[in-house]
């Protein structure tokens, strides 16, 4: 069994993610992280809520995600910020489907599904959908890992501390890393002893979700440690509110905040960064890298 991340030097990053029709090289030359860009089609996400609500307004705002650079497109109908309303099976359908279809085969990256629900994910990935990305850390649904093995799906699993209505309630931890990787390992192999294979895993520590401020930056200045757990790992930090307390200002502008993220990031090899800012982010992590930023980050 892995050591606990204090306990061992920081391993090699993890090189490919399998989804369900392509294998993706996570060891360019570049060795920048891949970025997926975010589609909102909610009315009430903690920073777009709104924009992007008609599938239309959606489906421009992701081709032009992709216009500058994104990676992947990840989808979501439910807002999951602190203290957000769950929605039906029925309205989240309504949300997302349109603005899946609407891109699938219009665009080459991968589509992600943001979901907890099983049967949404089923329909979008019926819809040409690659990955599954779930804030419960497939758990939420007892019907979702069946989804994930039978598709053969790459799959994003997220620590999260309690649920969106009750996560930012003093969320406690004795040891914030070490508790986090356990969790994060157990969901690796629980997902793998139902037949999910290893290769199809992605792992997300959580930024936001039941942590403190202080928490989020403990977890950001370790990522390197998750690399122990031999699966990629996905990052979601953007525009979040531990950035206004940090800077002093909720309502300062985010985007510096989010560069600044995305290097340090970088620095630690992190695959896959989880963005609104995809053009911002993609040209600072190029010149970043142009200038040595990168000769700094483990081999």
């Amino acid at each position: 069994m892995e050591s606990a991340p204090a306990d061992r030097e920081p391993a090699p990053p993890a090189t490919r993610w399998v989804l369900r029709t392509r294998t993706l090289d996570l060891n360019r030359v570049a060795r920048l992280p891949l970025l997926m860009g975010i589609v909102n089609c909610t009315p009430d996400s903690f920073s777009d809520g709104g924009r992007y609500g008609e599938p239309a307004a959606a489906i421009d705002h992701a081709l032009a995600l992709v216009a500058q650079g994104a990676d992947f497109l990840d989808i979501g109908g439910e807002s999951t910020r602190p203290y957000s309303t769950p929605v039906t099976t029925a309205e989240e359908l309504r949300r997302v489907m349109p603005v899946v279809e609407g891109l699938a085969g219009r665009v080459s990256v991968p589509l992600s599904i943001d979901t907890s629900k099983a049967a949404v994910a089923r329909a979008a990935i019926d819809a040409g959908v690659e990955i599954i990305n779930d804030v419960t850390g497939l758990e939420g649904d007892a019907e979702m890992s069946v989804v994930a093995r039978e598709s053969r799906v790459g799959i994003c699993a997220m620590h999260m501390r309690g649920s969106p209505q009750t996560m930012q309630d003093d969320p406690r931890y004795d040891d914030v890393l070490e508790e986090i990787f356990e969790y994060l390992r157990r969901r690796r192999d629980g997902l793998m002893a139902v037949g999910i294979d290893r290769e199809r895993i992605c792992l997300d520590p959580g930024i936001g979700f039941g942590k403190t401020h202080e928490h989020n930056l403990t977890l950001l200045r370790n990522c390197r440690r998750f690399h122990a757990l031999g699966v990629p790992l996905l990052v979601g930090y953007s525009r979040k509110g531990f950035i206004g307390k940090l800077l002093g200002d909720p309502q300062r502008d985010r985007l510096a905040a989010n560069v600044g993220i995305a290097a340090a990031l970088a620095l630690q090899r992190v695959q896959i960064l989880r963005v609104h800012d995809v053009g911002a982010v993609r040209d600072a992590l190029l010149l970043f890298e142009a200038c040595g930023g990168l000769s700094a980050a483990a081999p």
